[in-house]
């Protein structure tokens, strides 16, 4: 039995599990991206609002009309910050899953390390027997040897 095919196993399911981190990164990534990119949109948006309706203010200012601007902007803020929250959150989970790849990036190159080891050790192993092995041929032969020279003079 080969004693290194659970090491080969395990290097593969370690390999697989890297993949998936790293897939899983990169949706984290992506969605990161993503929600800061809406957050800066809606911050730009609401600086827009207020600067569009700051001068209209400054031309007209009825009552009813300001009261539907500060209705629009609490509820403009409360976006904002909600898309903050978001932001942030997905910013934790990117660096979850970036922690989560070099947990794996480390686990592989364990595996992969003790795996070439192992395999170093058997082939190290392998070399000395068929040096022994060797050895003891060319030992056999020498012994054949001095005996065969040894015969005939005791004829």
């Amino acid at each position: 039995m080969n004693d290194l095919a659970p090491l080969a196993v395990l290097l593969a399911q370690s390999e697989r599990q890297r993949d998936l981190a790293i897939a899983d990164r990169q949706k984290a990534g992506n969605d990161s991206e993503g929600a800061a990119a809406q957050l800066q949109n809606l911050r730009d948006y609401r600086c827009q609002y207020e600067q569009r309706w700051s001068a209209e203010f400054c031309r007209e200012g009825q009552i009813q009309l300001v009261r539907c601007y500060q209705s629009f902007m609490e509820r403009l803020n409360q976006a904002v910050e909600q898309q903050e929250r978001a932001a942030a959150a997905a910013a934790a989970w990117l660096e979850t899953a970036l922690a989560t790849v070099r947990e794996r990036e480390l686990q592989v190159a364990s595996v992969r390390r003790l795996l070439d080891r192992r395999q170093g050790e058997r082939r190290g192993a392998e070399q000395r027997l068929d040096q022994k092995q060797s050895d003891e041929l060319a030992a056999r032969v020498a012994w054949r040897s001095r005996r065969a020279t040894d015969r005939p003079s005791q004829a």
